[in-house]
């Protein structure tokens, strides 16, 4: 076993474009290891649905294997340094995560085992750029989105080429070590996932074909349709991608090669764009940690959010009374999934319209999502918030009405998520408190009985939300 290299798979959880596991390959025998930490911090535990798309992920890993993937649980650390002494493992490599967490205990992980003679490498599989790559001219950290894509990753060296999976993996296996997939007990005891089964298929396979399918028409037409959900015009690969089933090198790529490399096409750019929003959450997950957890902006500080345990719930449970916010919390927590300009509208829903603090809405999506990403949700949540980076304005508050008449203007969206209002003409799906009495009988919707009341008026919430950024702003002195 001497010349034996562990592979260590984390979100990086498939053959092709992995570099740790082309160098190990190229090396000589292979141990692949998974290692379900139980020492992650309660914060950054993994939501429901999330636990549900990686023991999928992982029992199509361990086919690609032959299974021969080793599942094991425990404190990563301790378990993956008890496998290198029981087996004599002089080599170990793994492709880098960005979590504060996981950089703190892989930096801790790669002293101990190189105080021990291993040696160990590290790779870059999940990112375009490395986000110590990319920094102004004055060596800080870009803070702004479109100079960070524009001026600082699109001026430097392109994302690499995705490089094939091996064509031979020499593995060593050890059933004493493999616990199997179903011992990480990451399966809920309910099967509230069924619908979510038909829908996906994690794996590298599913996010192969759900690349395939995309391509190139997706791309084409992305600019222009990407923004209707009933639409369904996006690509659908960020749990995919979350989980390192794709790399995003191998997207960045093929979307290239879909328009026989017209990067001047508006729907390539565009699609490639939302790629790089991608990396900047990464980015400024890396640059700012506090960020998933603390408002980016101290102007926040003293906000004064709500507390409204009634509210929330009926957020989360998408009985607000508001259609198209309804329509989303409930694609939500039947599909795993959010369309993105959906999620815009509810969160601001959420934390101008309710005034509850961003942190109750990044942890329901955090459990609800299969795409649930510390950077990204962090990120995308202090954006809508307006206390992130770049983030748009707080007083900047969409209103759902308009956002649902321009974006499901036939309602059918809102139609498919929330049936009971399928009989209601399009002139007032977005509205229904203010259909006439007999278009709402006509429609069979009683207001406050099959379809709530709205919780809220819109006017005078929105009104309130901006009465509150004042006041925020004269307790830190401003006014």
């Amino acid at each position: 076993m001497n010349a034996t290299t562990l592979v260590w798979f984390r979100q990086d959880l498939r053959l092709n474009d992995n570099p740790a596991l082309a160098h190990a390959a190229q090396l000589g025998t292979v141990l692949p290891v998974y290692i379900f930490d139980t020492n992650c911090p309660e914060h950054f535990k993994m939501g429901s649905a999330s636990k549900w798309w990686l023991h999928h992920s992982l029992e199509a890993l361990n086919d690609s294997l032959s299974e021969q993937l080793h599942c094991v649980s425990g404190v990563a650390s301790e378990v993956l340094f008890n496998i290198v002494q029981q087996h004599n493992i002089k080599h170990v490599v793994w492709n880098r995560c960005y979590e504060p967490w996981q950089i703190k205990r892989d930096t801790e992980l790669k002293k101990l085992l190189q105080a021990a003679g291993v040696k160990v490498q590290s790779f870059n599989s999940h990112l375009l750029w490395e986000p110590w790559q990319v920094l102004k001219k004055d060596k800080t950290p870009y803070k702004v989105f479109t100079p960070y894509y524009r001026r600082g990753c699109l001026s430097t060296a392109g994302p690499r080429m995705p490089i094939a999976a091996p064509k031979k993996i020499d593995i060593v296996y050890d059933s004493g070590l493999d616990d199997g997939v179903d011992s990480l007990d990451l399966l809920p005891a309910i099967p509230w996932f069924e619908t979510m089964e038909q829908m996906w298929t994690p794996g590298e396979q599913g996010a192969a074909q759900r690349l395939s399918e995309f391509l190139p028409e997706g791309v084409k037409n992305y600019k222009n349709q990407r923004d209707f959900p009933a639409l369904q015009a996006t690509s659908q690969l960020s749990p995919h991608l979350h989980f390192g089933e794709i790399s995003p090198n191998q997207i960045w790529h093929a979307a290239i090669a879909s328009l026989h490399g017209n990067t001047e096409d508006a729907g390539l750019d565009g699609y490639l764009t939302e790629l790089g929003w991608r990396e900047f959450s990464y980015y400024l997950l890396f640059h700012f940690p506090h960020i998933a957890q603390e408002n980016f902006s101290p102007n926040f500080e003293h906000f004064p959010w709500r507390t409204d345990t009634k509210a929330l719930r009926a957020w989360q449970q998408g009985q607000t009374g508001i259609p198209i916010v309804d329509a989303g919390m409930r694609e939500l927590w039947q599909t795993g999934t959010l369309h993105n300009r959906v999620r815009m509208v509810v969160a601001s829903f959420l934390v101008k319209n309710l005034l509850i603090d961003w942190r109750e809405g990044e942890r329901w999506f955090w459990d609800c999502l299969v795409d649930a990403d510390l950077a990204a949700n962090s990120a995308s949540w202090q954006w809508v918030a307006g206390t992130g980076a770049d983030a748009a304005p707080y007083f900047r508050i969409f209103n759902p009405v308009t956002q649902g008449q321009r974006f499901d203007a036939n309602g059918e969206y809102v139609k498919r998520y929330c049936p009971e209002l399928s009989k209601i003409p399009a002139k007032y799906i977005h509205n229904p408190w203010e259909a006439p009495n007999n278009i709402l009988e006509y429609a069979g919707v009683k207001l406050g009985e099959n379809y709530p009341e709205p919780m809220v008026d819109l006017k005078a919430t929105r009104q309130r939300a901006l009465e509150a950024l004042a006041q925020s702003k004269k307790l830190r002195g401003e006014l």
